[in-house]
């Protein structure tokens, strides 16, 4: 085997990253799940293992470890003179808090409980059936909702409904609105303390999210905006001025069935939103950092969701305005267009 040195040490290099980050998305699971960045919150404030662990009611040998973790990840400062780790500014921004719009700790609180399911999708690789939502480790739900929702808090209300025809003014002045898909209810309870004057209801299939939405809107003090359990194909309603799915045809089995029944409940000046994943239409367009990560995640998430379901078609989470284009057409929509983007998500617009 003849072997190019260079290429060789590079590939080398990329699996040594990639081994530790593997590894250090627990380190970032831990310090989520019991405050530890949120206890370094104040940025470049020194603070020793020993203070931190005191802080947080934690211990001191396992904190020490985990400070040295995070600081050969990049994610936290160590100075050596004091023995004392801080976080910079930007650090801060996106370890600590939970409404920044770049939040990281959810990210990887979702990965991890996402790589629980490899041992049940070794066996699906060769069987080809399904793996439903609902069959994932809890902790996949509220990492999801910590995920999605900074970028919701950052970009919702302020750009994407701006973007659509007609509705933000419908919003603003009462309208009736369906968030199918609505997990913990994150995008809906944006929504309904932006807008008061309407009415909301948020749909999924998953019980135990609609529980979590109540409890979450309850704490929220929004009393605009009720929760059922319902899928996308069977959702109760019409004439709903605004029908939005957040981050969920492409998990769907149906997709055009759903959108049918979305076209079905829509008023005839309605309007069907769509945020799904960045994609572009030709898939190696989509072999870079973001598109690893979606791919990554319908492997194990998304496209096994959508092959549990009825007809199983399995868009994928890299499935593309073209391809989404397709099922709001069969679906029965006459327009559809691109609404806005970010880095991250295209938010698409079909009408009637």
């Amino acid at each position: 085997m003849d072997l190019n040195k260079e290429k060789l040490d590079q590939l080398l290099g990329k699996f040594v990253g990639d081994l530790g980050a593997t590894l250090n998305a627990g380190s970032i699971v831990i310090g989520e799940k019991l405050g530890l960045y949120k206890a370094m919150s104040t940025p470049n404030e020194r603070v020793t293992a020993s203070e931190l662990a005191k802080r947080t009611g934690t211990n001191e040998r396992y904190v020490r470890e985990w400070l040295n973790a995070n600081a050969a990840g990049g994610y936290v400062q160590y100075d050596a003179d004091a023995d004392a780790f801080y976080l910079t500014n930007e650090q801060a921004f996106i370890m600590t808090d939970d409404n920044s719009p770049l939040h990281a700790p959810g990210a990887f609180v979702l990965a991890a409980a996402a790589l629980k399911a490899v041992p049940k999708m070794v066996e699906r690789f060769t069987s080809g059936e399904g793996l439903g939502w609902h069959e994932h480790d809890s902790d996949l739900f509220c990492g999801t909702e910590l995920f999605f929702r900074p970028g919701y808090n950052a970009h919702l209300v302020s750009e994407w409904i701006p973007a659509l025809e007609g509705v933000e003014a419908k919003l603003k002045a009462g309208a009736k609105v369906a968030d199918v898909g609505c997990g913990f209810g994150a995008s809906t309870i944006i929504l309904g303390k932006a807008f008061p004057n309407s009415e909301f209801v948020g749909f999924d299939y998953h019980e135990a999210s609609i529980k979590a939405a109540r409890d979450k809107t309850a704490a929220a003090g929004v009393n605009n905006i009720k929760f059922e359990v319902a899928a996308a194909k069977d959702f109760p309603g019409t004439e709903y001025d605004l029908i939005a799915f957040f981050d969920c045809l492409h998990d769907m089995g149906d997709p055009v069935g759903a959108a049918k029944h979305v076209k079905h409940a829509i008023k005839d000046d309605g309007t069907w939103m769509l945020v799904e994943p960045f994609a572009n239409d030709k898939t190696a367009d989509n072999h870079n950092p973001v598109g690893r990560v979606y791919y990554s995640a319908s492997t194990l998430i998304c496209t096994p969701a959508s092959r549990s379901q009825e007809v199983g078609l399995g868009l994928g989470a890299q499935a593309g305005e073209a391809r989404l284009r397709d099922v709001a057409e069969k679906g029965g929509f006459a327009r559809f267009r691109r609404a806005a983007e970010t880095p991250f998500n295209i938010v698409l617009e079909a009408r009637p």
